[in-house]
């Protein structure tokens, strides 16, 4: 369903159900089989540190770009990063899921020492960054922005800027108690994902 969140009531319908961090579907009601969003989970194998999936966010950034995207990107929350594209609603979720496979086999390839695309943890390779193109599968889903998550440092998945990326910082920086101080400095970073202009109309590259 598409229910809006920001009020009480709607709060304590989903704390009702449990919920710690929330995980929405990337369709629409009206037609979830074709996603208004690409997206990649970034997620450090054993032995890469969080800098690793800063380098690799970053060439993803890269590559996506070089195609015409304009990325967004926010932590996980956890240990990672989420890179989203806003497209166009048109193709089939197995199509987007075919592309991002592409993609990421493709930088797999150029950067064999940095990116692994294998899901599998216990085959990941050690110090690897997956480019996890799974979650662009039909009924996966991710923690949504803004959704805390259940970590010791109750770690918050809060969109950040590019310039933030290539300077660097730790995930364990946006947290539960200082994730509203930082939203009302910077404002909504994840707003333009939303928008109904420019999004990319990824069926000219399927």
């Amino acid at each position: 369903m598409d229910r809006d969140l920001r009020d009480l009531a709607s709060l304590l319908w989903v704390v009702n159900l449990g919920c710690i961090d929330l995980n929405p579907w990337y369709g629409r009601c009206k037609d979830p089989d074709r996603p208004d969003f690409l997206n990649f989970d970034l997620d450090p194998a054993a032995g890469a540190g969080f800098d690793r999936v800063l380098e690799t966010a970053l060439v993803l950034r890269d590559a996506l770009e070089a195609l015409g995207m304009r990325p967004l990107v926010k932590t996980s929350g956890s240990e990672g990063l989420h890179l989203y594209v806003a497209i166009s609603t048109g193709p089939a979720q197995k199509d987007v899921w075919h592309f991002a496979k592409r993609l990421a086999k493709e930088l797999e390839r150029r950067h064999p020492k940095l990116i692994t695309t294998e899901f599998r943890v216990a085959d990941r390779p050690r110090g690897r960054v997956l480019v996890d193109y799974n979650q662009n599968a039909w009924g996966r889903t991710l923690a949504s922005v803004y959704s805390v998550r259940p970590r010791e440092w109750a770690g918050v998945s809060t969109p950040v800027a590019w310039d933030e990326v290539e300077r660097g910082f730790e995930v364990e920086d946006y947290r539960l108690d200082n994730v509203l101080t930082r939203l009302r400095r910077y404002g909504d970073l994840w707003k333009p994902l939303l928008s109904t202009r420019g999004r990319f109309r990824i069926e000219k590259i399927l």
